[in-house]
C-alpha cells in the first residue's frame, strides 16, 4: 500500500511538472507575442539619428578627415614635393665610338618659397576645421527636413485621433436615437440625422487615415525605414526641452561656423596664391663619371646647381583673382547669414510665445465646450433640447478639443523651430 502511494504520487509530480512546463511555455509565447506586437516608440531624437546615419556625408567623413590630415602633414614636410632621382648615362656609340662614357646620378630637391610652407600649414588647419563644421552644417540640414517630417506626423495623428473620437460621440448619439425612437420618443428623421452624422465622421476618419499614414511613410522614408516596418507611434507626450531665452552668440551657431570656415579657407587660399608667384625652385645636386676615350682614366666630378623658374604672367594672375573673388563673396554671405539667423532666432521666439497664448485660449475653449456639451447632453437624453441642437454642441466640443490638441502640437513644434534657428540638434 505505501509502495503504490509512492508511485501514485510519483505519477502526479511528474504530470503536474509537465503541465506546469507547459503554461509556462504558453505564458512566456504570450508574453513575447506581445511584445512583437507592441508597437516602436519613437522620438524625434531617434528619427533624426536614424535619418542621419543614411546620409552621404557620413559615409564620407573619415575619408574628408584623412585628406585633411594628409595636407597637415603635406604642410609640415621639408619640402613642397617630394625629391626627384636623376640617371643619365652618355656614349658615342652610335658615332665615333672612341670609348667616350659619361654617367651621371643626382637628387633634384625642391625647395619652399618665402613663407609658402607657413601659409600651407595654415590653409591646411583651416581645412581641418571645414571639415567638422561641414558636418555639423550638414546635420543642422537633416534635423530641419526631419523636424518637419515628424511634426507633420504629428499633426496628422492628432487629426485622426480627434477624427476618431468625433466617430465615437456620433455613434453613441446615433445608439441613443435608435433607443429613442423604438420607444417613440424621437422620429425617424432624427435618426437619419444621426446616422448622417456617423457617415460624415467616418469619412472624416478615412481622409485622416490616409494623412497620417503619408505623413508616417514621408518620415520612414527619411529614416530609410522599409514601408512593412513604418507601423510607429508617437512617444507621448513628448516635446523637446525649451531653449535658454537669453542670448546666443550667433557665430556658435553651425551654418555660420560653416561658412566662416569656408571663408577662412578661401583667405588661406589667396595668401598662399599670392606666395606662389613662380613654381617652387629646385635644388640640384649630382655626381659625374666619365672618361673621354678608351684607355683614359675615368674623372669624377660633383655638380652643385639651383633652378629657379620665372614668375608672374597671366596664368597666376587669373588663379589670384579667383581665389580673391571667391573670399569676397563669402565676406559678403557671412554678412547675409548673420542677418537671417538673427531674423530666424527672432521670428522663432515670438513664434513660440504665441503658440503659448493659443494653447491657453484653446484649452480655456475646450474646458468650456466640454462643460457645455455635459450640459446638453444631459438635457437632450430628459427631452429638453433637439437632436440639431445637441449635434451643434458636440461638433463644438469636438472642434475645441482638436485645436487644444492641435495648439499643444503646435507649441511644441514652434519650440523645436526654435532649436532649430538656434542651431541645436533633436533630442
Amino acid at each position: 500500500m505505501h509502495r503504490r502511494t509512492v508511485i501514485a504520487q510519483g505519477r502526479w509530480q511528474k504530470t503536474a511538472g509537465v503541465m506546469f512546463s507547459i503554461a509556462l511555455s504558453a505564458v512566456t509565447t504570450s508574453l513575447f507575442a506581445q511584445a512583437a506586437a507592441k508597437p516602436e516608440r519613437l522620438t524625434l531624437g531617434q528619427a533624426f539619428d536614424a535619418a542621419w546615419s543614411q546620409q552621404p556625408e557620413v559615409a564620407s567623413l573619415a575619408m574628408r578627415r584623412d585628406a585633411a590630415q594628409a595636407h597637415q602633414r603635406a604642410a609640415e614636410a621639408w619640402t613642397p614635393e617630394p625629391p626627384a632621382l636623376e640617371v643619365t648615362g652618355k656614349t658615342d656609340r652610335l658615332g665615333s665610338s672612341l670609348g667616350t662614357r659619361e654617367y651621371e646620378i643626382g637628387l633634384t630637391v625642391p625647395l619652399w618659397l618665402p613663407r609658402e610652407r607657413g601659409r600651407s600649414q595654415a590653409l591646411a588647419e583651416a581645412e581641418s576645421r571645414a571639415v567638422g563644421s561641414r558636418t555639423t552644417a550638414a546635420q543642422l540640414r537633416v534635423a530641419a527636413t526631419v523636424r518637419e517630417a515628424w511634426w507633420n506626423w504629428q499633426r496628422a495623428a492628432v487629426e485622426l485621433a480627434t477624427a476618431q473620437d468625433q466617430l465615437d460621440s456620433a455613434q453613441r448619439i446615433a445608439l441613443d436615437v435608435g433607443k429613442r425612437l423604438k420607444a417613440g420618443d424621437l422620429a425617424r428623421a432624427d435618426q437619419h440625422q444621426a446616422d448622417g452624422a456617423v457617415a460624415a465622421a467616418q469619412a472624416t476618419v478615412a481622409g485622416a487615415e490616409a494623412a497620417s499614414s503619408v505623413a508616417r511613410q514621408a518620415l520612414a522614408a527619411l529614416m530609410a525605414t522599409p514601408a512593412t516596418h513604418a507601423k510607429l507611434t508617437l512617444a507621448e507626450p513628448y516635446s523637446e526641452p525649451t531653449p535658454d531665452p537669453s542670448p546666443i552668440d550667433l557665430s556658435a551657431h553651425g551654418d555660420f561656423q560653416w561658412l566662416r570656415d569656408r571663408a577662412a579657407v578661401a583667405q588661406g587660399v589667396v595668401a598662399l596664391t599670392a606666395t606662389q608667384s613662380r613654381a617652387s625652385p629646385e635644388l640640384k645636386i649630382a655626381t659625374t663619371r666619365g672618361r673621354g676615350a678608351a684607355g683614359e682614366a675615368w674623372q669624377q666630378t660633383v655638380t652643385v646647381g639651383v633652378r629657379i623658374p620665372f614668375g608672374a604672367g597671366p596664368r597666376y594672375d587669373a588663379r589670384l583673382a579667383a581665389a580673391r573673388a571667391e573670399s569676397v563673396e563669402l565676406e559678403a554671405l557671412m554678412t547675409l547669414e548673420r542677418a537671417r539667423l538673427s531674423g530666424e532666432r527672432d521670428t522663432a521666439k515670438a513664434r513660440v510665445e504665441a503658440a503659448r497664448l493659443q494653447l491657453v485660449a484653446a484649452d480655456r475653449r475646450a474646458q468650456l465646450a466640454r462643460e457645455s456639451r455635459g450640459f446638453f447632453d444631459k438635457s437632450f437624453r430628459l427631452g429638453e433640447s433637439d437632436l440639431p441642437t445637441r449635434l451643434r454642441i458636440e461638433a463644438e466640443a469636438t472642434e475645441a478639443d482638436r485645436q487644444a490638441a492641435r495648439a499643444r502640437i503646435e507649441l511644441a513644434a514652434a519650440i523645436s523651430a526654435w532649436r532649430q534657428a538656434l542651431g541645436l540638434l533633436p533630442q
